[in-house]
């Protein structure tokens, strides 16, 4: 909050960020309805915000009431398949076309619009310019140890628990495999980002994480195959990030690597976070004017 010099105080305009809501039947809209209004504010969702098109497109409707801009990027939940709910489901790339036109219906900032300017204060000290970066980047399994092979992974994970949802739901035609999809929006991600002026430090953000190194699942040890792609390891430097957002582990956390911040922005599913303080007490800061 800064004083304008006219016996007046001005909150400053922030970009925040939160992920996981997966909002369902166990966690219903009401906790959305419940969000005071941000006219001033930004907000980025990094994924899983619902488990379904209907959940999906409600809370983006509600958001962006709320909101002065939305950015979203999905999550492995929003590509479910559901099974049983239409003789033609959607799958893999449809079902994120599909994903991505809702978000514009709304007005919403996806991974396939143009990257955003953050609107920098005059006054800011700070003189970087920065430009928001939303990414859908996947997985490719490369996160598992060497000593596994892409063909006894589901085996090696099954000895300590249940294996990713992802492998019966996140389907992904018209590509031979996940792992190529992976590679796919991985390729093209750098073709955008090397056109980003040097003059800028970039914010990105992604569902998953960009380093394996920020993985810690000791509830899940053998799920970091699920967890990202060891191509994205060195980006943050690569593509001169100020802040790197991701979801998908939900473990809540602020880490410094190489000058570069690292939010990791979940809420969880409703057993971890405390639902009468509501979704609004876990939004985390990006930026300020």
């Amino acid at each position: 909050m800064t004083f304008d010099g006219k016996g007046e105080f001005i909150c400053p305009m922030r970009l925040l960020a939160i992920s996981d809501l997966h909002l369902s039947k166990l966690v219903s809209l009401d906790v959305i309805n419940e969000i005071n209004s941000h006219q001033d504010d930004w907000l980025i969702l990094a994924g899983d915000i619902a488990e379904n098109i209907e959940f999906f497109e409600a809370s983006l409707e509600m958001l962006a009431s709320k909101f002065a801009k939305l950015i979203w990027v999905p999550g492995n939940h929003e590509l479910w398949t559901e099974p049983g709910h239409s003789e033609k489901p959607l799958r893999g790339l449809k079902k994120y076309e599909v994903l991505v036109d809702i978000a514009k219906k709304h007005g919403v900032v996806t991974p396939e619009d143009s990257y955003l300017e953050w609107p920098r204060a005059q006054s800011k000290d700070d003189h970087c310019n920065y430009i928001i970066v939303p990414l859908f980047l996947l997985y490719d399994y490369s996160l598992r140890p060497e000593y596994v092979s892409r063909q006894s992974l589901r085996n090696w994970v099954r000895e300590i628990h249940a294996e990713c949802t992802d492998e019966l739901r996140l389907h992904y035609e018209p590509f031979d495999s996940r792992e190529e999809w992976c590679w796919s929006r991985c390729a093209e991600a750098e073709k955008r980002l090397e056109s980003v002026p040097p003059n800028y430090k970039t914010i990105l953000i992604n569902h998953w994480p960009l380093r394996s190194d920020l993985i810690y699942l000791p509830r899940l040890p053998r799920f970091t195959p699920w967890c990202g792609t060891r191509l994205t390891h060195n980006w943050h430097k690569r593509y001169n990030a100020a802040v790197v957002v991701s979801g998908h582990l939900h473990t809540r956390r602020t880490d410094f690597i190489d000058g570069c911040r690292f939010e990791e922005v979940s809420l969880g599913y409703k057993k971890q976070w405390d639902l009468e303080k509501g979704i609004e007490f876990y939004f985390r800061e990006i930026m300020a004017n």
